[in-house]
């Protein structure tokens, strides 16, 4: 039971975060200085680059780690890249899997960036518009 509660608090707390880091990319969007409106985007990136580096060093060492379950039991097998030359494929295919899977907080938080600026932009042309027409 305490499982399913914890569980539940951590789902809970990445809502809050989640909710945090919208709320905070559209309040960094609304500065003028350009490299605010980056931070967060740049910054989801460069931590999935950085997960991505960390597989792709494992990866290239050959080495392939299998866990399956054998009469109950949970058995990891690490095979060496000689034993099975299609396991590394399939590694770098997760690899490029993960890389794009991390993206998407950055492709959501650019998608804030880009509407809350283009909402900014126009209606800073309509107030243009409107000084004109006085």
């Amino acid at each position: 039971m305490s499982e399913v509660i914890g569980g539940i608090l951590f789902l809970i707390f990445l809502l809050a975060i989640s909710v945090g880091a919208i709320f905070l990319q559209i309040y960094l969007s609304k500065k003028e200085n350009k490299w605010y409106r980056f931070i967060l985007p740049l910054a989801t990136f460069a931590i999935s680059l950085i997960i991505v580096m960390g597989m792709v060093t494992f990866v290239e060492d050959g080495l392939t780690a299998v866990s399956q379950y054998i009469d109950g039991e949970l058995v990891t097998t690490i095979i060496n890249e000689s034993e099975s030359q299609e396991a590394i494929p399939g590694a770098r295919g997760g690899v490029i899997y993960t890389f794009i899977l991390l993206n998407i907080p950055t492709a959501i938080l650019l998608a804030i960036y880009k509407a809350v600026r283009s909402k900014q932009n126009r209606r800073r042309d309509i107030e243009k518009m409107s000084v004109q027409d006085l």
